[in-house]
């Protein structure tokens, strides 16, 4: 139906599961998608743009995936940093089951998979990786950074993915100026039609 999107915390539509083959992290995976969720056929080209251009994550701490989907980004931090916390994060309670399942299926026990309001509330994140959900609209998306890139460590970064031709740049100008007592935000690359940003946490040196 017109109002099922996957951005609903319920999907209406009937599940119907599906099995991709995706190489994350250098490994390849067999992974389950289902209807009612962010391109269930494949890792979208933002999400690999993303993938291929980013540092590796540290090592340890807790680790960000904000509008996680069926997890490639996830399971992308998760088998790079396995001594690391992962926290995959979303409102389509579809897609959260599916994080789990394919966090089982690959053999990882360092992943969370959690609504908004399951991440306890003085966790701060070593880095957040997002290919954020720029189809809620503009009110939605800068409530959803306004909340998230605070928690950064400080010294500490995001790294989103955002489509230059949906915003990318006008999205950019507004954090540096709506955000700046919380983040300094780059283009770090262009790519694909897709600019990865990167929002920097000021540490106390750098103030």
């Amino acid at each position: 139906m017109a109002s099922d999107h996957y951005f609903s915390p319920n999907p209406e539509s009937e599940l119907r599961r599906r099995t991709i083959t995706a190489t994350l992290a250098g490994r390849q995976l067999s992974l389950t998608t289902a209807s009612g969720v962010f391109s269930p056929e494949r890792v979208d080209p933002g999400t690999a743009v993303l993938l291929g251009e980013v540092p590796p994550p540290p090592a340890t701490g807790d680790l960000l995936d904000v509008g996680c989907g069926w997890g490639p980004i996830t399971l992308s931090l998760a088998l790079s940093s396995p001594d690391a916390t992962v926290w995959a994060v979303d409102v389509n309670e579809r897609v959260l089951d599916l994080v789990r399942e394919n966090a089982r299926a690959a053999g990882l026990v360092n992943v969370n998979a959690v609504t908004p309001d399951g991440v306890p509330d003085g966790l701060r994140f070593a880095t957040i990786w997002s290919n954020p959900p720029i189809r809620v609209g503009k009110e939605v998306l800068h409530g959803i950074l306004q909340t998230w890139l605070p928690r950064l460590e400080p010294g500490s970064d995001a790294w989103l993915v955002v489509q230059k031709n949906l915003g990318s740049d006008s999205l950019q100008a507004w954090m540096n100026t709506t955000m700046a007592d919380a983040v300094t935000v780059e283009r770090a690359s262009t790519s694909k039609g897709y600019r990865v940003l990167r929002a920097r946490r000021a540490s106390p040196v750098d103030a």
